[in-house]
């Protein structure tokens, strides 16, 4: 008996994901567990195993379909490589229902064609979409061209055209096809930058958006690495970096200044008596933003181990979904790439992130003395709807202050 193979659950808030690739083809013979088909979500690249040894019928869905969780992706004919023949006799099968519904599809379209232009062609939206449209009195001409598979429209899209304020103005003019230059390549956005771009353009105009900035000495956190490096190495198994450093002087800060730990629900604000500290890393698909879950339980090692693992997984893309979720407050290091000062965009609904940059030997005054010192710029941007300006200042300057005497950090000062 045939068994589905289903989009299993995606994880929190998301209920579609796109069909990025086949890893197998209708016909192979897979083994239990073995990845089948790889799918793209907002946040991360997700594989689909196969629940059990066998044989791979017909794809359902395409590479580029939107599905929805619970959907149909394809079947198997359990069994070993002896189930290889039955397969190859239900092929007819499956072949002799292709035809009719292959031109099922378009026979509508080529009907509705010449009808009145302006009419809502269904198959111009995906389900998700339809369905969406359909609750909120929208036609696809309202949302315009989709960015699914041959310009279908996708939840996604209806979304965001929701998110959009009304324009009490005339339609403009439609606007001409832009002529690429035979030197220009057109490439189509990953769902996962499309949504990168989304997110972070709802959060400039959700959020009052300020940065402060400040400078840090790294003496001491450098003295601090080389005298107990090989020794941390040793008992630990890794490195002790920076991000952990900055990561406890952060929590220590968080602690001290909860609003900026907080989020904005309707109107209410809601603090946490828990840190979960988003550390932003660059993958192959763009920057995600893995979560440290109770970040204030761990030590230096336990930090610096849990960013390693991201920064591999990231690297790898066996990111889960639940790696990604519950963010309360974000770092961002945009020095490992020589940024030297940047104003970071929030990672909503965070109320607060921190962008570090590249380290510089610059000459500085200690002590009415001229000294060079490995110097470091630091910026908080964070949302001034919940965080007063006097609350983010002290913030920065506490998180200097516990990374120039990482001591602080252990008398509680």
């Amino acid at each position: 008996m045939s068994v589905e193979i289903k989009v299993p659950t995606l994880g929190e808030s998301v209920t579609t994901a796109t069909v990025a690739k086949w890893l197998k083809k209708a016909g192979d013979t897979v083994a239990a567990d073995e990845p089948i088909v790889e799918l793209e979500t907002d946040k991360v690249s997700v594989e689909v195993p196969a629940p059990q040894a066998g044989v791979l019928g017909a794809e359902v869905a395409k590479v580029g379909d939107e599905v929805e969780v619970g959907a149909l992706l394809t079947t198997l004919e359990p069994g070993g490589a002896g189930a290889a023949k039955p397969a190859a006799k239900a092929a007819p099968a499956e072949k002799k229902e292709a035809p009719a519904a292959v031109p099922a599809a378009p026979a509508p379209a080529a009907k509705a064609a010449p009808a009145a232009a302006p009419s809502v062609d269904a198959a111009a939206a995906l389900p998700a979409a339809r369905k969406i449209m359909a609750e909120n009195g929208l036609s696809a001409e309202q949302v315009g061209s989709g960015t699914g598979k041959d310009g279908r429209i996708t939840k996604g899209d209806v979304l965001g055209f929701l998110s959009q304020p009304p324009v009490a103005q005339a339609p403009a003019a439609p606007k001409p096809a832009r002529n690429d230059d035979p030197r220009e390549e057109r490439v189509k956005m990953t769902r996962l930058r499309r949504t990168i771009a989304r997110r972070l353009k709802d959060a400039q105009n959700t959020a009052a958006i300020l940065t402060t900035f400040n400078e840090v000495d790294l003496s001491e956190a450098m003295a601090l690495r080389k005298e107990y490096q090989d020794a941390f190495v040793k008992k630990h198994g890794v490195k002790l970096g920076f991000m952990s450093i900055f990561s406890r002087a952060v929590i220590a800060a968080l602690k001290e200044f909860p609003a900026i730990n907080a989020e904005i629900d309707g109107d209410d604000v809601i603090y946490r008596d828990f840190v979960n500290l988003g550390i932003a890393v660059g993958g192959p698909n763009g920057l995600v933003v893995p979560v440290i879950k109770n970040a204030d339980t761990l030590n230096y090692a336990e930090i610096e181990k849990t960013i390693a693992g991201f920064g591999k997984a990231a690297r790898e893309g066996t990111l889960k979904i639940d790696d990604l979720a519950g963010g309360t407050f974000s770092i961002t290091n945009g020095g490992i790439y020589g940024s030297l000062l940047s104003t970071p965009i929030l990672n909503a609904p965070q109320s607060g992130i921190l962008g570090m940059h590249s380290i510089q030997e610059r000459p500085v005054a200690v002590n009415g003395q001229v000294v060079i010192r490995p110097m470091m710029y630091i910026a908080l941007s964070y949302d001034h709807r919940i965080v007063d300006g006097k609350e983010a200042v002290s913030f920065l300057v506490r998180i200097k202050q516990n990374v120039e005497d990482p001591r602080r950090l252990l008398i509680d000062v």
